[in-house]
Parts: structure tokens; sequence; C-alpha cells
């Protein structure tokens, strides 16, 4: 698991790219306040937005998820144990103020980063481009 790539993923580095080039500027690996070890993959101060770009194994994606044979037992519950992980950083995040935007690794770069944008818009007050 320490070879998994928890940053700079394909996925991301794509939404990333086509939100700099629209003119947006955003923090990365910012830590979720409050928990020391968890991190925004996408965070957005000002407006306090949150953007989570989650892998179809690691975080149970409904379409594409799959379950390992070998040492079953044990799969099921680290996986259920990042469900669960991921939906209370959710809430502690929400609690704070933020917004909280969680794609999945397989959606359209383009429809992730028009999504965001018209979020920072709308948190920003402004209407969506």
């Amino acid at each position: 698991m320490s070879v998994q790539a928890r940053r700079d993923t394909t996925p991301e580095m794509a939404v990333r790219r086509l939100l700099y080039a629209a003119g947006h500027r955003y923090r990365l690996q910012r830590r979720v306040p409050g928990f020391s070890r968890r991190t925004i993959d996408i965070a957005f101060p000002g407006p306090k937005v949150a953007v989570f770009l989650d892998g179809c194994f690691w975080h149970g994606c409904p379409e594409h998820a799959t379950h390992p044979k070998a040492n079953a037992d044990w799969w099921r519950n680290k996986l259920a144990g990042n469900i669960a992980r991921d939906r209370e950083t959710t809430e502690h995040l929400m609690e704070q103020g933020w917004t909280v935007l969680r794609f999945w690794e397989h959606e359209d770069p383009v429809a992730v980063a028009d999504r965001i944008a018209c979020t920072l818009a709308e948190a920003r007050g402004k209407k969506a481009p």
C-alpha cells in the first residue's frame, strides 16, 4: 500500500490543470482542521470549498469497486474503514462551514472542473460561468 500514489494521481492532475487554466488558484494537500492525519486533495480556503478525488478501489465506488478474495476479511474491514473515514471527514468539514465535493477517479475531468467552478462561483456570490 505504501507504493500506492496518494497525491498527483492522473485524474487529480487532469482536474488541477483545467482549474488552473481557468484561473482558479488552490492549495494542495491541505490538512483537514481538527484531523492532523487527513488532507483535502484540492482546497479553496477563502470560499471554503474542499475537493476530494477518490479512487474507485480504495473508497468503494458503487460502479467499479472490487473486493480481493485473498485475505477477504481484512480487506473488507480496511475498505469499510476508508468509507467511514470519508464520511466522517465530510461531515466534520461541513460542520465547520466548508462545501465538500467528492468525485470518483473515473469521472470526466472536464465535468468535474466545471462543477468545481460553479460551486466556487456560488460560494463567492458570483454567477456561474
